[in-house]
């Protein structure tokens, strides 16, 4: 073999190793992007939610709100339109029925989310990841018929005391919506 053809067939081998890396068909990210509205209905920052493999990667990014820990929760309804308590998003997304709460031995349910902290300044930008809730099938799912909300509560859960671990009033909402 001639070193012409040894090199013709390395490089008709490497470009099938390159094609068959490709992916067949581009994986379409699925994903939603919703303002973040406080009790008065100002805009004040911004959610972006992504499909992962297994879960959903959460993007927040907010100001105007409380110095401190918060708590954040999914809720069952994409509803923000009651801006004096955001009553309309109803309770969290629980399908399952289970306890609230990352430290609960019978939890989480699927809206339980770690605490929001807010600078001195009352900014906060954090991105997270969580498998108990998808965008795009099961019981779970935030862009369901009636969608979901994402809350951030007066104060911080304890992730463990029942419905709602002392989280408190609603301060800012997100609807999560198609």
């Amino acid at each position: 073999m001639n070193l012409n053809t040894t090199l013709s067939i390395l490089l008709t081998f490497l470009f099938a190793v390159a094609i068959l890396a490709l992916p067949l068909e581009a994986e379409k990210l699925v994903g939603t992007t919703s303002k973040i509205v406080n009790n008065e209905g100002k805009e004040i920052g911004e959610l972006t939610l992504t499909q992962g493999t297994s879960g959903v990667l959460v993007k927040i990014k907010a100001a105007e709100l409380p110095e401190g820990y918060h708590g954040m929760h999914f809720h069952a309804v994409g509803d923000c339109s009651d801006l004096k308590k955001f009553s309309s998003a109803k309770g969290h997304v629980d399908p399952h029925k289970k306890p609230h709460g990352f430290l609960n031995v019978k939890g989480p349910h699927e809206g339980n989310l770690p605490n929001l902290v807010v600078n001195s300044n009352g900014s906060v930008e954090v991105e997270l990841y969580t498998e108990l809730v998808s965008l795009t099938k099961g019981d779970a799912n935030l862009l369901d018929q009636d969608g979901s909300a994402l809350i951030i509560h007066q104060n911080k859960d304890d992730h463990r005391s029942q419905p709602i671990g002392g989280s408190g009033g609603r301060l800012a909402c997100a609807e999560i919506k198609k």
